[in-house]
């Protein structure tokens, strides 16, 4: 039985992969300072884990995590824990600072002396590149972040680039696109599909910054976890990085339009009729386009996205109306 910590598990992306992890017999400790994460979210692996899953109340910059990551003895590191918010990190740089990039660093050193195999990061293929010179960014794509969230993952992967080399262990960067699907927490900065699919149920009308031609790479969360879990394999030893998107553009007028022809697929008689769409101010520093390459994850794990966009929104709605919506 393989056993593997999921930093930030019992969030969004972090919940899912916990499923799989369950699904195939692991051992799995997770640890989340439920700021961002739900314990609801693990409710179904703990469930069918029958005592495979244990939860660890910590933030990821607590020196105890040390401790307890090395009591686990973990084969695998899975790091999807941060401060996720771009605007919080252009109020709260330090803040953003500490988190991803000392919190990363605390649970490095983790996986150094529990001597695990591999390490997996939760990087951005959004924030990372800034605006693009070319479409898609692939990972050779020149990286200029225009936020301190952007900096941190950076700088986090470069520190998974150091301690992998020395220690000798597997690190894997992955740069994901803008994620969506279930679980997914429509408040506050959030993703857009979350948003949009919470106030489509309840009756309440869209927000759309800007002139909405600004476009995104959507890759559904259950495509992202089969990435995640194909890296885990990527047991080569040192650092390596890989984009994980759909390299198609989407605006989000069009986003819109999925959106409205699922929500009349799948509306019943009592649903309110899809809501107006209203264009607000443009966000201050928003990116226009952004669309990531995933030629080198295809070609080194035979990895390619499998959801449309119009079902994975679907399925997305579908489950915002069984969590009460």
């Amino acid at each position: 039985m393989k056993r593997a910590v999921v930093t930030g598990g019992a969030g969004f992306i972090g919940s899912h992969l916990v499923d799989a992890l369950v699904q195939r017999g692991s051992e799995v400790l997770v640890i989340d300072n439920l700021h961002g994460g739900r314990r609801e979210n693990l409710t179904s692996a703990m469930a069918r884990g029958e005592g495979r899953v244990s939860l660890l109340e910590l933030d990821i910059r607590d020196s105890n995590v040390k401790d307890e990551i090395v009591r686990f003895q973990p084969e695998n590191v899975f790091h999807l824990g941060a401060q996720i918010n771009v605007r919080v990190s252009v109020k709260e740089p330090t803040f953003d600072a500490m988190t991803n990039v000392v919190g990363t660093v605390n649970v490095l050193e983790a996986v150094v002396e529990s001597k695990a195999k591999s390490f997996v990061f939760a990087s951005t293929g959004g924030a990372i590149y800034g605006e693009q010179e070319h479409y898609p960014a692939d990972e050779d794509h020149l990286v200029r972040p225009e936020c301190p969230y952007g900096v941190s993952k950076r700088a986090s992967e470069l520190y998974i680039e150091y301690f992998s080399r020395v220690a000798g262990f597997s690190g894997t960067a992955l740069r994901f696109a803008n994620v969506y699907g279930p679980r997914q927490n429509p408040k506050g900065e959030a993703g857009v599909v979350a948003i949009f699919a919470e106030r489509i149920l309840a009756g309440k009308e869209l927000v759309v910054n800007g002139s909405g031609e600004q476009t995104r790479d959507f890759v559904y969360v259950k495509d992202v976890v089969k990435a995640i879990l194909r890296a885990e394999q990527h047991n080569t030893g040192g650092f390596s990085c890989f984009n994980v998107g759909t390299a198609k553009e989407t605006s989000l007028l069009t986003l819109i339009d999925e959106m409205r022809g699922a929500w009349s697929r799948i509306k019943r008689p009592a649903d309110p009729e899809f809501s107006v769409v209203r264009h607000g101010p443009a966000l201050p520093g928003e990116q226009l386009r952004s669309v990531i390459a995933a030629d080198r994850i295809r070609n080194a794990f035979g990895w390619q996205p499998e959801v449309s966009l119009s079902q994975g929104i679907e399925e997305t709605i579908l489950s915002f109306r069984t969590d009460g919506a």
